[in-house]
């Protein structure tokens, strides 16, 4: 009996005794090492804002006429080109300009017809010079009415049966489309029809809290990120501030230019602008990555070997995303965890 029990403590101690966590090579190959380093502190200063499309790159389309529209077959977010028709309005006005038209051509068929009758009466006598300088003026006159009647009609769609034909100036996005079919339209009431932008670049308009003003200038290199793209980084600049406070929110307005390749930026999106700032102050830095927050505490994984790793607490002075500034617990030259940090520790805590 007192050999069995011996035998059993003897195995219950050596079970209790473990071996220390050795990361597997398969493991080793796929993690991210980095090498603690001093450089200047960049801070990163982020805000929430809107995509928007570039007011000064749109084509607003307004009606020229008065009448009822018809044929809108365009929707927003449609693509359209140069000179497509987006919809006809049925208009008396354009009807009258047709009739201005076919008037002023009768008027110069008559007008020749007199004036080539008072030369032949010249001719024989029946007629005088002030007659055929009367009828060569009544001619002219006709000619200048058709022209400015055709120009007149050209203005207005060139239009020949009564219908003005609504065309897209530009190739580009329907943006804001203001009309529906059979919808009574005037050419006085100051509203547009249809918007079309290109979306080639596009706006970030951004809102910027008193503390953060001085920290923001025109020019300044940002990154922004949307919630349709986590993964994805869209550079731009600040284009413009607008430099007045909104008295009900208290925040500043600030522009962003963002070109806009494959479309992908679409109007009314969520964004989140990030301006990095570099002060002339130096610190321990580290990829963001490598931290592991738990317990209201930071810490890093050193790595040493394969078996000999240590998870070490630090305090950290400001993380911008990409790097963390550490205060202490870290020298220059120490090896950091930059990626599966976590899955490293969690181990390392098991086998400890």
């Amino acid at each position: 009996m007192l050999f069995n029990l011996f035998s059993c403590n003897s195995n219950k101690q050596e079970s209790e005794v473990r071996a220390p966590y050795v990361i597997p090579d398969s493991t080793l190959q796929t993690l991210s090492i980095d090498t603690v380093k001093t450089s200047n502190i960049s801070y990163a200063i982020k805000f929430n804002g809107i995509i928007d499309y570039n007011t000064d790159k749109v084509a607003n389309i307004f009606p020229l006429v008065s009448g009822n529209i018809q044929n809108v077959h365009v929707m927003p977010g449609d693509y359209v080109h140069a000179g497509q028709v987006l919809g006809s309005i049925k208009s008396p006005e354009v009807a009258n300009y047709n009739a201005a038209l076919i008037s002023a051509e009768s008027n110069v068929r008559l007008s020749a017809k007199l004036l080539d009758q008072q030369k032949d009466l010249f001719k024989s006598g029946l007629a005088s010079q002030v007659d055929i300088t009367t009828a060569e003026v009544s001619y002219e006159q006709a000619v200048a009415a058709k022209v400015a009647a055709e120009k007149i009609l050209a203005i207005n769609g060139n239009s020949r049966n009564g219908d003005f034909e609504v065309k897209s100036p530009v190739n580009g996005f329907i943006v804001q489309k203001n009309v529906t079919n059979d919808m009574a339209v005037r050419a006085d009431n100051g509203g547009n029809m249809f918007t079309i932008s290109d979306l080639k670049d596009v706006w970030v308009q951004a809102n910027v809290y008193e503390g953060d003003i001085n920290s923001v200038h025109e020019g300044d290199p940002v990154e922004v990120t949307t919630i349709t793209y986590p993964d994805k980084v869209f550079k731009g600049k600040i284009g413009k501030l607008m430099n007045v406070l909104d008295p009900a929110t208290k925040v500043m307005k600030v522009r962003v230019v963002l070109d806009n390749p494959g479309f992908a930026l679409k109007p009314q999106m969520f964004a989140t602008i990030a301006i990095s700032n570099t002060v002339n102050k130096q610190a321990t830095a580290i990829p963001s990555g490598a931290l592991i927050f738990d317990n209201s505490q930071y810490y890093v994984v050193i790595i040493k070997g394969k078996n000999n790793i240590e998870i070490r607490p630090v305090e950290v002075i400001t993380n911008n995303g990409k790097t963390a500034y550490i205060k202490s617990g870290l020298t220059p030259g120490d090896k950091v965890v930059g990626s599966e940090a976590l899955l490293i520790s969690y181990y390392h805590a098991l086998n400890s």
